[in-house]
């Protein structure tokens, strides 16, 4: 496990699931330690052990990445990330799955990934809010028709039992969804830039192509997009931070007066 961000001091920690190289936590990692959090990153297909439970973490932030959410043999770490993702729900704390780690989150509490049959979706796309987004303490403030960066070949096609749908576009029906009090999961990517999806587009390109799909139109419509994809989704890594350091100074001990001694 890597420590980043260590001028969070000792603060909360969130702890972070990478499954590859190229994709980390980007601007969300680095507006989560802007509200003062520190993330401890475990880099999963390195063979860095996961925890065996979360008490030492505050949060749990679950990335993206190229495999299949079901595809144990590739990832063989992943029936451990569902178990976290298991913990989180049940004990509320506050979870973020993207893109692969969305996909994480609705098939370990019961919903379903299919590969998409029309391809890839891939480039800036904008998202409608739902009903309940308009309370909601981390997507409460995202503008209708904000841009989201996509990259995916999967797609959650049924959400987990309870689930509430969040977000929504025309060409991917669940964008963003909430489980429980403190759980949610995106299928986009609030994390990237134009310079991540243009290393994507250089991986991907052939594929792409192959399928009728335009790698560079991609590419220049997310770097277009990017002012917005840095102010939309900057201020919503923010409210799931705020959320993450209410939970941590909920569940910490009370060193007031009054408080129990021994």
């Amino acid at each position: 496990m890597t420590t980043e961000n260590r001028a969070a001091g000792d603060g909360a920690a969130v702890l972070v699931v990478q499954h590859e190289e190229d994709a980390g936590a980007g601007l969300v990692g680095e507006r989560l330690a802007a509200t003062g959090l520190r993330l401890d990153v475990v880099r999963a297909w390195l063979g860095e052990a996961l925890p065996a439970d979360l008490r030492e973490h505050a949060g749990l932030l679950v990335l993206g990445g190229s495999v299949n959410c079901e595809d144990d043999g590739a990832a063989p770490w992943l029936p451990r990330v569902r178990d976290l993702v298991r913990e989180a729900v049940a004990g509320e704390t506050p979870l973020l799955g993207i893109c692969l780690g969305g996909q994480i989150v609705a098939h370990a509490l019961g919903g379903s990934v299919t590969t998409r049959t029309s391809g890839a979706e891939v480039g800036a796309v904008p998202l409608r809010g739902l009903p309940a987004a308009a309370h909601d303490p981390v997507f409460g403030g995202v503008p209708e028709g904000a841009p989201a960066a996509q990259w995916h070949w999967d797609e959650v096609d049924r959400l987990p039992p309870g689930a509430v749908p969040l977000l929504t576009g025309d060409d991917c029906p669940h964008q963003a969804f909430r489980v429980g009090r403190a759980a949610w999961a995106v299928q986009f990517h609030p994390e990237v830039g134009g310079d991540t999806v243009a290393a994507w587009a250089a991986a991907d390109g052939p594929r792409l192509r192959a399928e009728g799909g335009d790698p560079e139109g991609a590419v220049t419509s997310v770097r277009h997009a990017e002012p917005a994809l840095r102010a939309v989704w900057g201020a919503v890594s923010e409210a799931w931070g705020t959320v993450v350091l209410t939970h941590a100074a909920e569940r910490a001990p009370s060193n007031g007066p009054g408080a129990p001694v021994g």
